[in-house]
């Protein structure tokens, strides 16, 4: 969560640094690098962590084999992404700076085996110690090149550097644990990696192409200026998602894999129903605040010249919360073994966002991207609601107080709209104020929901001074 925060809070400033045409060269070779990963890291650590976690032994032989294949795979995606920006018809400015950033690709590759292997060697703090380290480093690197005028040059250059220091930081560490390669290669281990790590692979690559197509369809189609626009909301747009669901859901998949069981505990569907309906209730007001007064709160952190940018977010953070609802579905999905249908479903949604940014970009500009996002996203909402089933869940028992929490969200952004011109500040507060007693007074939240309310509060910090005023008849057990 604080190399996550930390990054966040760098990618403002560089945003703002660098201008819309330079920043939408960048986010066009970061998208590209992004799909490239799927290809370079070909879905292995999953597999590598749990056997070796299972057989310690056999580290060694599992960094020989990753040395290999992952090193070949990274160097099979450098060129592949440097064919497919030639054959695309990017701009040679894109296409130089690609062929830079994709060595960090390669860097990077040789880093992370050393990582999987720590971490099933059950290193989590020295691995979290040298996440933290990289991210102070590369922005402290990157930070000099930027300002010492270097532009996009500089940020990589950083970046490079930081990613070499990374890497050779976690051979030693993996070096000092007793993890060294083995030889001869096992070409039957490598063979196996391979076939199991396809299917995940592929998942991968679908799934970064879905992130990122926005951005490599609308440099192609209406330039690097307009993708500087759309660059600057992703980066409001990631940084929500990652602090908001991201760190949640991958604290609560060891819980959620646990209460699944063999599909027959009905806590598994109550888990997931929570989460989704918290998710909405807690960020459906932060996207109300974001879509309606976007403009003030980005003008500390966005020049003049990304001003449009906020009209991009207005459209965008609305992709973010039904992105952020549906991903508690998609992840149970996982831990359900379902993810051929979760990627059928992908696939699609894929499809549907490339047909509507062929339609809508050369007709409403930039605005067509997070317009054809937002659809596409709902399309695979609608999907995932569809196909998703559990004991534990029902769509029907949660869906009238989901349309009373669709209607308090109508009259709070009512209220903003029409207080707005007066005074945005004014119009925030007033807002917050009615979606709260909105809650309250339609009975949005279930008496179960206050209960698990209740149970959380008494986790927090300063828990037992909350229950001394907040008194409800629930045992505490934690």
């Amino acid at each position: 969560l604080l190399s996550r925060g930390m990054q966040f809070a760098w990618q403002l400033f560089f945003s703002a640094a660098l201008g819309p045409a330079v920043l939408g060269i960048y986010g066009t070779v970061s998208g590209f690098t992004q799909i490239g990963t799927s290809i370079s890291s070909f879905g292995m650590s999953p597999f590598v962590i749990r056997d070796v976690a299972q057989s310690p032994q056999k580290a060694g032989k599992y960094l020989t084999t990753t040395l290999f294949v992952q090193t070949v795979l990274a160097l099979v995606s450098y060129v592949l992404l440097n064919i497919a920006a030639a054959a695309g018809g990017y701009s040679e400015v894109v296409r130089v700076f690609l062929a830079l950033s994709a060595i960090n690709l390669i860097i990077d590759t040789i880093g992370n085996m050393c990582f999987d292997l720590l971490l099933a060697r059950e290193k989590m703090v020295t691995t979290s110690i040298v996440s933290i380290a990289h991210v102070i480093t590369l922005i402290v690197l990157a930070g000099i090149g930027l300002l010492g005028g270097y532009s996009l040059f500089g940020i990589y250059a950083g970046v490079t550097v930081a990613g070499i220091l990374r890497s050779t930081a976690l051979w030693i560490l993996a070096w000092r644990n007793g993890i060294r390669p083995e030889w001869p290669f096992d070409r039957q281990l490598a063979k196996r990696l391979i076939i199991n790590s396809a299917p995940l692979a592929l998942s991968a690559f679908i799934s970064l192409a879905y992130q990122q197509v926005d951005k490599l369809v609308t440099n192609r189609l209406i330039g690097d200026s307009e993708t500087g626009y759309l660059v600057a909301a992703f980066v409001i747009f990631f940084g929500v998602v990652e602090l908001l669901n991201t760190t949640i859901l991958t604290a609560f998949y060891p819980l959620m894999s646990r209460s699944y069981g063999d599909g027959k505990n009905d806590q598994f569907g109550f888990m997931v129903e929570k989460l989704a309906f918290f998710t909405l209730l807690i960020c459906l007001p932060i996207t109300l605040v974001i879509s309606l007064f976007g403009h003030w709160l980005t003008m500390p952190f966005w020049r003049d010249n990304l001003r449009p940018a906020a009209d991009v977010l207005s459209i965008l953070i609305w992709y973010a919360l039904v992105a952020m609802v549906g991903n508690n579905l998609s992840q149970a999905m996982l831990v359900q073994n379902r993810q051929r249908r979760l990627l059928f479903i992908r696939v699609c949604g894929l499809g549907i966002n490339l047909v509507l940014l062929a339609i809508l970009l050369p007709r409403l500009g930039v605005h067509g991207a997070p317009l054809s996002s937002l659809v596409a996203e709902s399309s695979v909402f609608v999907l995932i609601v569809m196909n998703f089933h559990a004991v534990g869940w029902d769509v029907r028992r949660i869906a009238p107080r989901v349309l009373r929490l669709v209607l308090v969200g109508v009259v709070t952004a009512v209220v903003m709209l029409v207080l707005r011109d007066t005074s945005w500040i004014i119009a925030l507060v007033a807002g917050l104020v009615v979606y709260a007693t909105g809650i309250l007074t339609l009975r949005v939240l279930a008496a179960d929901d206050w209960d698990l309310l209740y149970r959380l509060a008494s986790a927090l910090p300063g828990g037992k001074w909350i229950l001394r005023y907040w008194k409800r008849d629930v045992n505490v057990n934690w």
